[in-house]
């Protein structure tokens, strides 16, 4: 369970206020209604109490602002559930960074082959997209199920000249290009590195979770990083594990550290192959309408028996 505007969930504090005030008004209700009549005289001969504590009203009421809360906070259940249809795209880090060495020949190259393998994995009704991306991101194929343009479009990706790495931005561009509400919607996202230009990854996720998209992390990398011969270099990533575990778990995906070329391509071929897809179930607007019958129930009850004074 998420929720797509957590800060809305700080109201949950009104509740406690709101059952204080409920005893704090039949107790003044109580003494005012004992000017006029000798009620627990009247209940001592009817047998029954005259002046509920409305225990059911306050119940109804607690969960009609728990309802209206959570709609407003934008809650969301995941479900795992088999999957048919599906698109996605593939978003490939092509910062300068992925010519490192510690995967053969080299860190990119390595991406490339594994999604190679990846697409060939994928059954025929699958429609695939290529996003590549540094301090910007590029369409390299629009969704497609012509699986050899697919390809084509992976093996030309090569280093962007543009520096930084825009996660954000090639979360966005990636869910831009799948469109149709009627499939299951994945992004798999490749990186060596951590967002350090262009949109938050913070908004490019609730980008993401509000058009119903998953989105898998593979991070690349080892420990001990990759050189860089024609310079006499050694680099060392800087991985933002924490930041990808975060887009995984906040659209239901799942996150891969693959620190070489046979983690790396089981990485892909989990994801291919997987027969269940974490699905989402929105309920912010079944939350509002809850809550609108149990208001209207309310109006209906305080109307009838359930009214302060008889």
């Amino acid at each position: 369970m998420i929720f797509q505007n957590p800060d809305f969930l700080w109201f949950l504090v009104v509740i406690p206020v709101l059952v204080f005030s409920h005893f704090v008004s039949l107790k003044f209700v109580r003494q005012k209604a004992l000017k006029f009549a000798n009620f627990p005289a009247i209940e001592y001969v009817t047998g029954r109490r005259i002046l509920s504590k409305n225990y059911l009203l306050l119940v109804m009421r607690i969960v009609t602002l728990l309802l209206v809360i959570l709609s407003a906070s934008g809650m969301v259940v995941w479900y795992e559930g088999k999957g048919t249809n599906f698109d996605f795209v593939l978003a490939i880090d092509a910062s300068g960074s992925m010519l490192a060495q510690d995967y053969q020949p080299n860190r990119l190259e390595a991406a490339k082959e594994s999604a190679l393998l990846f697409v060939d994995n994928l059954p025929q009704n699958t429609s695939v997209g290529v996003v590549s991306f540094a301090g910007v991101s590029f369409i390299k194929q629009r969704l497609t199920s012509d699986f050899s343009k697919v390809k084509k479009a992976v093996t030309n990706i090569s280093i962007e000249l543009v520096g930084g790495t825009a996660i954000g931005s090639a979360i966005i561009t990636s869910v831009n290009l799948l469109a149709n509400p009627e499939r299951n919607k994945v992004v798999i996202l490749l990186t060596d590195g951590q967002n350090n230009v262009g949109p938050a990854v913070e908004d490019a996720v609730n980008y993401a979770v509000e058009n119903h998209v998953t989105i898998n992390t593979i991070g690349i990398g080892t420990e001990e990083g990759g050189a860089f011969p024609e310079m006499n270099l050694s680099f060392v990533s800087k991985l933002d594990t924490k930041t990808l575990e975060i887009i995984a778990n906040k659209t239901g995906g799942m996150f891969y550290r693959a620190e070489n070329r046979t983690e790396l391509e089981k990485a892909y071929k989990d994801i291919a192959t997987a027969i269940k897809q974490k699905l989402p179930i929105y309920l912010s607007m079944p939350c509002l309408l809850m809550a609108m019958v149990l208001l209207i129930v309310e109006w209906v009850l305080v109307n009838t028996k359930y009214r302060t004074l008889p």
